[in-house]
């Protein structure tokens, strides 16, 4: 039994304070065939030979419940010097402290291959070290925003296009609707994602045209199912600076007008984030688009900092519960549980209920089970141009009877 052929050849750096366990998971790694194996009890000795070389250890394995520098200062030190090798964490403590760990390791950019419970199994090292890439899988940093002047001029020549994500009911598979999905179809840098000049277009006054924009498209889409005498419903994402515009009701019942589509078939989605940094024009603004029938999402549900108060406060019809709660929550507790929660708040209050992030067939089970109504991911679809929608509905459809 060995793992994959990359770690063979590196030098690997184990820590923690118990002897024995150090003992234990070297002669386990050698089983799987690494051979080049420093052991140290102490953490802040171990920092010091990193800090002063980094370059030869490839791998590391660091226990959390350190005396002299604990896991979480060693995971800081590493991402300050942009440690390039991978981590492994390793903890006797709770479960929920290893993930919690974990996150911050890979917030700060560090390579975490795993983190893993004591006493440390020869299968969970075969499982966190067997499909490894041949390179380290360092996350790439983030593209830098487009300047204000290309985005002007892409809105001038129409280079903006929807993209649409379908969702669908997990009681019967049936499509119920779509996220309009904005990307730039960029003359030289191919399709871009709006990561790359939604924020440029907020901080330059463009984003009312842009929202114009997408609005347009995605309010024709919804008429031309209405001719079709399909009932389903368009959902648009909602900047804050929208929010905050007191005629932006005005704006989204004149572009529903032009497109000659109901108002009724139209979701906009509210990222929780945003909803109280002007909470009176916010309410104002929800509550009158609420009157003429908009549908009002609050999205990413759970990751802002006034969940409770903004259900108790504002009229929204949907409740969409964020994809890092929805992913593997059959597999974590913590968000399994967060999920369910949301769940029965959704169905409480009396709003529907969409999950976003359903990436595989253990997601989707778990979701249904839990009586959640919509589901949303890659899973379902991902986000695609409208004129492909048809042909993944066939599909869809065939892949759903399938499995049910």
């Amino acid at each position: 039994m060995t793992v994959a052929a990359p770690y063979l050849a590196r030098k690997v750096l184990l820590i923690d304070d118990e002897p024995f366990v150090l003992d234990v998971l070297a002669r386990q790694l050698a089983s799987l065939g690494l051979s080049d194996i420093c052991k140290r009890t102490d953490g802040r000795q171990a920092w010091a030979e990193i800090e002063n070389d980094p370059a030869p250890f490839g791998l590391v394995f660091c226990d959390l419940q350190m005396p002299d520098m604990d896991g979480i200062e060693f995971i800081r030190n590493l991402a300050r010097i942009e440690f390039a090798g991978e981590l492994i964490l390793m903890s006797g403590t709770d479960e929920r402290i290893l993930e919690t760990a974990e996150r911050l390791a890979l917030a700060r950019s560090l390579n975490v291959l795993g983190a893993i419970s004591k006493p440390i199994r020869l299968q969970q090292l075969q499982r966190v070290l067997g499909p490894a890439s041949p390179e380290p899988s360092r996350v790439s940093p983030a593209a830098e925003p487009f300047p204000a002047q290309e985005v002007e001029r892409a809105l001038k020549n129409a280079e903006f296009i929807n993209y649409y994500q379908p969702k669908v009911s997990f009681a019967n598979g049936d499509l119920v609707g779509v996220e309009t999905l904005v990307r730039w179809n960029h003359p030289s840098a191919g399709l871009v994602f709006p990561d790359r000049f939604i924020a440029t277009a907020e901080q330059h006054g463009l984003i009312d045209e842009l929202t114009s924009i997408v609005l347009a498209d995605a309010l024709q889409l919804a008429r031309a199912w209405q001719e079709a005498g399909r009932n389903l419903h368009v959902a648009v994402n909602v900047s804050a600076a929208s929010l905050f515009n007191l005629a932006f009701v005005d704006q989204v019942a004149e572009a529903a007008a032009r497109a000659g589509a109901r108002l009724g078939w139209l979701v906009l989605e509210v990222t929780e984030s945003t909803l109280m940094l002007d909470p009176i024009a916010t309410v104002d603004v929800l509550t009158r688009l609420r009157l003429r029938e908009v549908g009002v999402s609050i999205d990413d549900f759970g990751t802002g900092h006034s969940s409770l108060a903004n259900l108790r406060d504002l009229p929204f019809s949907e409740l969409k519960i964020d994809r890092g709660f929805v992913h593997d929550a059959d597999k974590d507790t913590t968000r399994g549980g967060i999920v369910l929660g949301c769940l029965d708040m959704a169905e409480q209050l009396g709003i529907h209920s969409v999950a976003e992030g359903i990436e595989n067939r253990d997601d989707w089970d778990f979701l249904n089970a839990a009586g959640c109504e919509i589901a949303q991911g890659y899973y379902i679809g991902r986000p695609m141009a409208a004129n492909l929608l048809d042909a993944w509905q066939q599909e869809w459809r065939i892949q759903w009877q399938s499995s049910n």
